[in-house]
């Protein structure tokens, strides 16, 4: 049985834009959030590609990559995930075979499968490209032959790329992932800071059909987390109440900007609202460090999970920052 000292833990950031806010903040937030994880003790500091959506600044993954690299030491650096639809394999290869050879030893590789946006600005990416959710097994495999050893029949290298060998981790809310995770022995990361209602039977599927490989020769299990550790489990309701914003206006299609908290959410949800926003942000950390860590203990004795990754969306930068100050501290005992 495995104990929460034990566990690795990171974070996700989705780089969020305030209300009245702007990118260049988010973007530079981003990196001085990286250089606080980095001291309490973080593994790795990941960022998700996202389109046409105001209230993220992580649409241009591999470039944030080089900036948050760049301006810290120790902890890996990471895409959480590039959604490799959108993207011919050898550009990707290229970009993280650069980043890894500016940065070595530091630079991970997490790939999705949806395109992390809606199907018109999916088109507006690829223009030309006939990329699909349903060449990604290949798109997997040729991504990673590039950024594999070079063989003396092939004919197309990534430079920056061929040898890195970055690791290359697969991302999933549904079982698609976990299964091809599994057949190719990479790591696996499951979406369960939104999509919990499917996070065990994914972790089984992965783990039924793992075959040992050069990268892994055990599973390896991630799953996201939604966080909100406040010093009091009063405050951190209070606060949370921008997350609950967030999701809603995700939910109705609406601006996705961070919106201050409120004293209650009465009145801007309804009903069925507020149970959808609930089964979004089924496994969400919500509380006081005592509170946390009670919730953290029973997660890992149901998952058995190798790592989790923490994704922490508060109005105040510097209640996200105190927020992950106080996850570490449960971490480590």
């Amino acid at each position: 049985m495995k104990r929460l000292s034990e566990i690795k833990f990171s974070t996700l950031d989705l780089v969020p834009v305030r209300e009245n806010g702007s990118a260049a903040q988010s973007l530079r937030n981003s990196l001085d959030l990286a250089q606080h994880v980095e001291k309490f003790g973080y593994n790795r500091f990941w960022v998700a590609e996202h389109h046409n959506m105001d209230g993220i600044a992580s649409s241009a993954t591999s470039v944030l990559l080089g900036y948050l690299a760049g301006g810290t030491s120790t902890i890996r650096v990471g895409s959480g995930g590039v959604m490799l639809p959108n993207h011919a394999p050898l550009v990707i290869a290229e970009q993280f075979g650069t980043l890894e050879s500016l940065y070595p030893g530091r630079i991970d590789l997490g790939l999705g499968r949806a395109p992390g946006s809606d199907q018109m600005t999916a088109r507006a990416l690829r223009r030309e490209r006939s990329g699909s959710a349903d060449d990604f097994p290949e798109d997997v495999a040729e991504l990673v032959r590039y950024l594999g050893p070079r063989t003396p029949d092939q004919r197309i290298i990534a430079m920056p790329g061929t040898g890195t060998n970055v690791p290359v981790w697969l991302l999933g809310s549904s079982l698609f992932s976990a299964q091809l995770a599994g057949e190719r022995g990479l790591p696996y990361a499951f979406a369960s800071h939104f999509a919990p209602r499917f996070m065990h039977e994914a972790i089984r599927v992965y783990r039924n059909h793992f075959k040992p490989s050069a990268v892994l020769d055990k599973p390896y299990v991630m799953l996201g987390v939604p966080l909100v550790a406040a010093d009091t489990d009063e405050q951190a309701d209070y606060l949370a109440t921008s997350v609950y914003q967030r999701i809603l206006a995700l939910m109705r299609g609406q601006s996705l900007v961070q919106r201050p908290p409120v004293k209650t959410m009465d009145g801007l949800w309804l009903p069925h609202e507020k149970e959808a926003v609930g089964d979004f942000l089924g496994l969400a950390m919500v509380g006081s460090p005592q509170k946390i860590r009670a919730k953290l203990e029973v997660l890992i004795e149901q998952t058995q999970a190798d790592e989790l990754i923490f994704t922490c969306d508060l109005y105040e930068h510097a209640d996200r920052v105190h927020s992950y100050e106080l996850l570490a501290q449960v971490m480590k005992g």
